[in-house]
């Protein structure tokens, strides 16, 4: 069956039997979303967790002067809106359709009674949020303590680490968000975006293919900007 399939690449579910995958996938429901479709706002009160079931969003905050900060791009198998479930409060951040998004969503005492039901995806889902802290701490560094290119590169390697594709070395990431986003994630300006990327390239550290970006050393790149 189709719903265990794409639940059990969810990190959170992936040790679930099929038939609690069965069971999970019964009690949610989907709904579909179009490119630039406001899934999620700053502020509004959470009901609900969001699984990817194909498609990619962004998940951004709103600085003090208006402008749009983009924390993180989440795709394929990825989830959002944990926070809110879990401590009550309103959504920390909005989430936006990149592309053509279908979701899978679970209530909020649906998922409950799922950690009450299965204890062990309360641990996987420690270790995500737990992950996801560390990279905003490193999110935190890039913006406050690196310079342009290193800003540029942080972005880079967050893309890569989320959802590149590694071969040989290389670090191959399609569909790379537009430049204006990339700004946005890196507190710069499209501008420097556009210059810094041209440099990177000139001095054989990525490729720029169309909408593809490849890191031709990962090791190398990562070493010379972490």
């Amino acid at each position: 069956m189709e719903s265990p399939k794409f639940l059990s690449s969810v990190p959170i579910f992936s040790e679930l039997p099929d038939e609690a995958l069965e069971k999970i996938e019964k009690t949610g429901s989907r709904k579909s979303f179009q490119k630039n479709d406001v899934i999620l706002m700053e502020e509004e009160s959470g009901t609900a967790l969001f699984v990817i079931i194909t498609g990619k969003v962004k998940v951004a905050r709103s600085s003090n002067d208006g402008r749009e900060v983009i924390l993180t791009i989440l795709t394929d198998s990825d989830f959002f809106g944990e926070m809110a479930i879990l401590d009550g409060l309103t959504r920390s951040a909005s989430v936006v359709a990149i592309e053509e998004t279908e979701l899978f969503m679970l209530q909020r005492n649906d998922f409950m009674s799922l950690l009450h039901e299965h204890p062990e995806i309360s641990i996987v889902l420690l270790q995500e949020l737990t992950s996801r802290l560390r990279a905003a701490d490193m999110k935190i560094k890039a913006l406050s303590l690196k310079d342009a290119e290193g800003k540029v590169a942080s972005v880079l390697l967050q893309l890569a680490d989320e959802v590149g594709k590694i071969k040989q070395g290389k670090v191959e990431i399609d569909r790379l968000p537009l430049q204006q986003d990339l700004a946005n994630m890196a507190g710069t300006s499209r501008e420097t975006i556009s210059r810094t990327l041209h440099s990177f390239a000139k001095k054989g550290l990525i490729e720029l293919e169309g909408s593809k970006l490849r890191i031709l050393d990962y090791e190398k790149f990562k070493g010379m900007f972490i």
